[in-house]
């Protein structure tokens, strides 16, 4: 039987060289196909309705920080599991038909592109007007049509799609990477895996917004000295003030110390959602 891999499309975005990233680490004896949708949240949907095995999503970068679509896609839909978490270097180029910066006049991107690269763009390109779009390769599609038009995407879409290259590497950071998780159904067997996993991820929200509310959840990871590597706070979509909690944490869920800090949390919490336990691997830039 095939393996589906979803991913952010079209054909050249980063979420597609980190599903190839995560293809190549795979032994699987029959077809694998990759699946671009396109957007981030439809990604994740084709997995829970058992459209794609997997899907690789971008959840964090270094740079313009969390991917909130994601992180709050994947509250929705319970059925899903994290099993692989992959960091990808991620260097923009700005790609034109333009002969030069000075003939452009408009710069689309995915909005995550445009923040990563706003210093630049203010010192080299201040008065263009920039439009988002929902992939840097997406953006590319308005090149043809628009001699004065300019897209930030990456020199594997030059490539893949033929295009001139302005400028390269004009992300504001040259530390730029973006992490990837790989999502798949949630599944009893692996739970009960022999492989010790790294990083594990929950989410939770609170039953009411009292003083300490937060403290007592965090204070059960401080004692068992689990190191909590992210936190990030989310709206619930309910009430104004309200918010949902993600954490990663240094460690496996099924440790007898994690599942105990699991438990102790789910008395304080008002739904807790455990999103698995995994390993995270560093990637080549395929640049």
């Amino acid at each position: 039987m095939a393996m589906l891999i979803a991913h952010l499309g079209p054909t050249g975005t980063y979420a597609e060289q980190a599903a190839l990233a995560y293809l190549n680490r795979l032994k699987y004896e029959e077809q694998i196909t990759l699946c671009p949708y396109p957007s981030i949240a439809q990604t994740l949907k084709a997995v829970a309705r058992g459209k794609a095995d997997v899907a690789v999503v971008p959840v964090e970068n270094s740079i313009e920080g969390s991917v909130t679509i994601t992180l709050d896609t994947l509250w929705q839909l319970d059925q899903l599991q994290i099993q692989l978490a992959l960091v990808l270097p991620i260097t923009h180029a700005l790609l034109s038909h333009a002969p030069s910066l000075e003939a452009i006049n408009t710069v689309y991107s995915h909005p995550q592109a445009l923040a990563q690269c706003q210093g630049w763009l203010e010192q080299f390109l201040p008065t263009v007007e920039l439009i988002p779009a929902n992939s840097t390769t997406e953006a590319l599609q308005h090149l043809e049509q628009e001699s004065s038009a300019g897209a930030i995407s990456s020199l594997r879409a030059a490539r893949i799609y033929n295009l001139p290259i302005l400028a390269r590497a004009i992300n504001d950071y040259p530390d730029n990477c973006t992490r990837f998780w790989v999502v798949g159904q949630r599944s009893v067997s692996r739970q009960m895996s022999a492989v010790k996993y790294t990083h594990t991820s929950v989410a939770f929200s609170l039953p009411a917004n009292t003083p300490g509310a937060l403290v007592k959840p965090l204070q059960i990871f401080a004692e068992r000295s689990i190191n909590l590597s992210r936190i990030e706070s989310r709206p619930t979509k309910r009430s104004l003030g309200e918010y949902l909690f993600f954490l990663d944490l240094e460690a496996d869920a099924n440790s007898p110390l994690v599942q105990s800090a699991i438990a102790e949390l789910s008395t304080f919490t008002e739904i807790l959602k455990l999103f698995g336990s995994y390993n995270v691997v560093e990637v080549k830039s395929d640049s």
